[in-house]
């Protein structure tokens, strides 16, 4: 194909695929473009949930500022409670919350130990 050839298909193909764009105001293709943006998003959140590892939350919990062996630490524990697919640092960031504390303090006593008997009921689900 040469060049004005496809200028004139890629303006054929714009017209076309613009149809049911061309009566939305700016309100309305800003919520179709984020809506569908959550489309595309959506299944890497899902995947995210159902394929986290041990491995993953680590190296989450590292980047929030832990050392290795209170990752671990935390890790196991969450293990313990069935709330690995909820992610470590979440159940960091939750605890830390409602024991108005900083993360990295109610992380470093999740590490000793301490607070499990909390974990359970933050999710709104029972978890063992």
């Amino acid at each position: 194909m040469n060049k004005p050839e496809e200028r004139v298909q890629l303006s054929q193909d714009f017209s076309e695929r613009r149809e049911h764009l061309k009566e939305m105001d700016d309100q309305e293709l800003y919520d179709y473009f984020w809506e569908l943006a959550g489309k595309v998003v959506e299944p890497m959140l899902e995947a995210g949930k159902v394929y986290t590892t041990p491995s993953v939350e680590r190296s989450v919990l590292l980047r929030m500022g832990f050392n290795s062996i209170e990752a671990g630490a935390i890790v196991d524990g969450v293990i313990s409670h069935n709330l690995l697919g909820k992610g470590a640092g979440h159940v960091v960031w939750r605890l830390s919350q409602k024991l108005d504390k900083s993360v990295l303090e109610t992380g470093e006593a999740l590490a000793r130990g301490e607070y499990w008997d909390e974990v359970p009921g933050l999710f709104g689900e029972v978890a063992s």
